[in-house]
C-alpha cells in the first residue's frame, strides 16, 4: 500500500508549473476554490433556518406571523445569493481550468522537445530511453494541471468539512468521527487499483510504441508501397490487434474489479449516511433539535460525506497523476554529462582532422565499429572513404561531427582535442549530409536553406547553392518554383523522386558555405552517372580550399581524391592515393576492378 504522503509527491512541483504559467490564473483559481469550499455549508446553515422561519410563521399569529415570513423569505434571497455566488465561483474556476489546460499543456511539451534538444544521439537509439520519453509525452503534458485542480479540490473539500463540522459538533461528535470513517475503505481500494493501473501503463511502453509504428507504416505514403506489393497490411493489421486485446484483457480484469469493489465499499459509505439520517430524524422526534436544525443536519451531512469520498477520491487521483509525474520528473531530470568545451578555434588550423587510436562500440554490441583508427587529414585535402556496408564509415564521420564520443582514443581538430570544442561552434565549422539525408516537409527553399538557418531566408544564397547542387533545374519546373510545398502531408504538396530529393540534400550542403568541412556520405547514390560527374566537378571547385570526406561505393568520384583510405571491420586496412592503391593490389584494387567489370 502507498505511503499516503506520496499524493503529494510532485504537487508543490506542479503548483510551481501552474504558477509559471499564468500567476493570474492560479490566483483566481485558488480564490475560487476557498469560495467554493465555504458557500455550500453555509447554504446548508441558511436553508435550515429558512425552514424554522417557514414552521415559525405557521405557528404564529397577527404580527408575529408577518414578521416570521419576513424572515422566511429574506432567508431565501440570502439562500439565492449565496447559490449565485457560489456558482460564479464554479464557473469562474471551470474557466480558468480550460485556459490553464491549454497554457499548461504547450509548456510542458515545449519543456520535453527543449530537453530532447540537449540529448545524444545515443539516447534516441536507446529503447529503454526513448521509452521514458513516449511516457514523459503520453499524458505528462495533462497530469501536473490535473495533480493541482485535485490538490484545489481537495483543499476545497477540506475547507467545506472544517465548516461542515463546526455544525456536526453541535450535534455530536461521533457524527464528525462517523463522517469521516465511512469513506476510508473505499479511499484504500481506490489507491491501490490507480497504482496497478500505473504500472500497467509503465509496462507496455514498449507495446504502446509497436502499435503507434504499425499504424504509421499502414497509413503513411513512405511505406504503402511495400506494404500493397509485399501484402504485409492483414499481417501487421493482425499484430495491431492482439496488442490491443492483450492490453484490452489487462485492462477490462482492472476495470471489472475496480468498479465491484468501489460499489461494495460505497455501501459501506451509504449505509453511514442512512444512518446518520435516522439519527438525526429521531433525535428530532425526541425534541432534541427542529425541524429547521434536522433539515440542516441532514444536508450538513449530505454534504459531508460528498465532501470527505471527494476528498479521497481526490488524494487517490493525486496519487496516480504523481505516478504519471515521476515520468516527466524522470525524463526531465535525466542528467546529460557535459560534453562541450568552451574553444572556438586550435592552435594550429592547419594541422587538419587528427584520429589517433579511435575505437568506439555502439551500445550492447560486442564487435567494435572502429577498432583502433588513426589517420590525419590535412587542411584543404581531400579525403575518400571506401569499404563495404557495415566497414565503419558513417560512424567515423558521427565521431567527428561529436554525435557520439569514442569508447577509446582521441580526435583533433585543428590541434585542439574534439571534446575541448565548443559543440555548437564544432558543427557550423562542419557541413555533413548523410545517405539517410531527412526529406523536411517544407517548402523548397527551407529545405534548402536549412543547411544554413542563419541565411535561410537569403533567396539569392538559396538559389545559389540549388544551383551548385544541380537542383535548380527542377526547381524552376515546380508549381510555385522555390516556395512549392514539398512532402505529401499538407494541402498542394509535390513529392520528389528519390534523385531529385537527393539534389535537394546536396544543395542543402553547398549551402553551409562557411563551413570548413565538408562531409558528404553516399551523396550521390540516387544520381545518374553524368549528374554526378557534374555535381563533383562542381564540388571539388568548391572545396579547393576546404577540407573535404567522401564517402562513396563510385570509384569515379572517390579517384579524385588526394587521400583514400579502406575500412574493413572497423579498421584501416589500407591508404593512399588512388594510383598507389590501384599499384598495390590490394582490396580497393580487387572492389575497383570489380566495378570497372560492372560497365565494360
Amino acid at each position: 500500500m502507498p505511503n499516503f504522503f506520496s499524493a503529494f509527491q510532485y504537487s508543490r512541483l506542479a503548483i510551481g508549473l501552474v504558477w509559471d504559467t499564468s500567476r493570474l490564473l492560479t490566483f483566481v483559481m485558488v480564490l475560487s476554490t476557498f469560495m467554493a469550499g465555504i458557500l455550500p455549508a453555509a447554504i446548508a446553515s441558511v436553508g435550515g433556518l429558512f425552514v424554522d422561519a417557514v414552521a415559525s410563521s405557521l405557528q404564529q399569529t397577527g404580527s408575529d406571523s408577518i414578521e416570521a415570513k419576513e424572515n422566511a423569505l429574506f432567508y431565501v434571497f440570502v439562500e439565492l445569493g449565496l447559490v449565485i455566488l457560489m456558482t460564479g465561483a464554479q464557473r469562474l474556476n471551470a474557466i480558468c481550468q480550460s485556459i490553464l489546460r491549454v497554457l499548461l499543456g504547450n509548456k510542458i511539451n515545449v519543456l520535453i522537445l527543449e530537453k530532447a534538444l540537449t540529448l545524444e544521439l545515443a539516447h534516441f537509439e536507446d529503447a529503454d530511453y526513448y521509452d521514458k520519453l513516449v511516457r514523459a509525452r503520453r499524458e505528462a503534458s495533462s497530469r501536473p494541471l490535473a495533480l493541482v485542480i485535485k490538490t484545489f479540490d481537495l483543499m476545497r473539500n477540506i475547507i467545506a468539512l472544517l465548516t461542515i463540522g463546526v455544525f456536526l459538533f453541535q450535534f455530536s461528535v461521533w457524527a464528525a468521527f462517523l463522517l469521516v470513517g465511512a469513506g476510508i475503505p473505499a479511499f484504500l481500494a481506490e489507491t491501490k487499483f490507480s497504482g496497478e493501473a500505473f504500472r500497467n501503463h509503465r509496462r507496455r511502453s514498449a507495446e504502446r510504441r509497436m502499435q503507434i509504428y504499425l499504424e504509421m507504416v499502414l497509413t503513411r505514403e513512405d511505406g504503402a508501397k511495400e506494404v500493397k506489393l509485399l501484402q504485409l497490411g492483414k499481417l501487421f493489421l493482425q499484430r495491431y490487434i492482439d496488442i490491443f486485446r492483450n492490453i484490452y484483457k489487462e485492462d477490462r480484469n482492472l476495470v471489472l474489479r475496480r468498479g465491484i469493489w468501489g460499489y461494495l465499499l460505497g455501501l459501506v459509505a451509504s449505509g453511514a449516511f442512512y444512518f446518520a439520517y435516522g439519527w438525526v430524524g429521531f433525535a428530532t422526534i425526541a425534541g432534541a433539535i427542529t425541524i429547521g436544525q434536522m433539515t440542516m443536519y441532514i444536508a450538513q451531512f449530505r454534504l459531508g460525506q460528498n465532501s470527505v469520498t471527494n476528498s479521497l477520491t481526490a488524494i487517490s487521483g493525486m496519487y496516480e497523476d504523481n505516478l504519471y509525474l515521476s515520468n516527466l520528473t524522470e525524463y526531465l531530470g535525466h542528467k546529460i554529462p557535459e560534453k562541450t568545451g568552451g574553444k572556438s578555434y586550435g592552435p594550429d588550423p592547419d594541422d587538419g582532422i587528427r584520429f589517433e587510436n579511435v575505437s568506439f562500440s555502439y551500445e550492447g554490441s560486442d564487435t567494435a565499429a572502429l577498432n583502433d583508427v588513426s589517420m590525419h587529414i590535412r587542411q584543404g585535402e581531400s579525403l575518400a572513404i571506401v569499404g563495404e556496408n557495415g566497414s565503419g564509415k558513417t560512424t567515423l564521420i558521427k565521431l567527428l561531427a561529436r554525435l557520439y564520443q569514442p569508447s577509446q582514443g582521441k580526435i583533433y581538430l585543428e590541434g585542439l582535442d574534439l571534446d575541448e570544442w565548443d559543440v555548437e561552434t564544432l558543427r557550423k565549422k562542419i557541413g555533413v549530409i548523410f545517405q539517410d539525408f531527412a526529406r523536411y516537409q517544407l517548402v523548397v527553399g527551407e529545405n534548402i536553406g536549412i543547411g544554413d538557418v542563419d541565411e535561410i531566408d537569403q533567396e539569392a544564397r538559396v538559389e545559389q547553392a540549388a544551383i551548385q547542387g544541380m537542383a535548380d533545374s527542377f526547381i524552376k519546373d515546380l508549381p510555385n518554383s522555390y516556395f512549392t510545398q514539398l512532402g505529401t502531408w499538407f494541402k498542394d504538396g509535390k513529392e520528389l523522386s528519390g534523385g531529385q530529393w537527393q539534389k535537394i540534400a546536396l544543395s542543402r550542403a553547398f549551402m553551409r558555405n562557411k563551413a570548413d568541412i565538408l562531409i558528404l556520405d553516399e551523396p550521390t547514390a540516387a544520381i545518374d552517372a553524368r549528374a554526378e560527374a557534374e555535381i563533383f566537378s562542381h564540388f571539388r571547385g568548391l572545396t579547393s580550399k576546404k577540407t573535404s570526406i567522401i564517402i562513396s561505393h563510385r570509384f569515379s568520384t572517390v579517384r579524385m581524391a588526394d587521400q583514400i583510405i579502406v575500412l574493413e571491420n572497423g579498421k584501416i586496412c589500407e591508404r593512399g592515393s588512388h594510383a598507389e592503391l590501384i599499384e598495390n593490389d590490394g582490396q580497393y584494387s580487387v572492389l575497383f576492378n570489380l566495378q570497372a567489370l560492372g560497365y565494360r
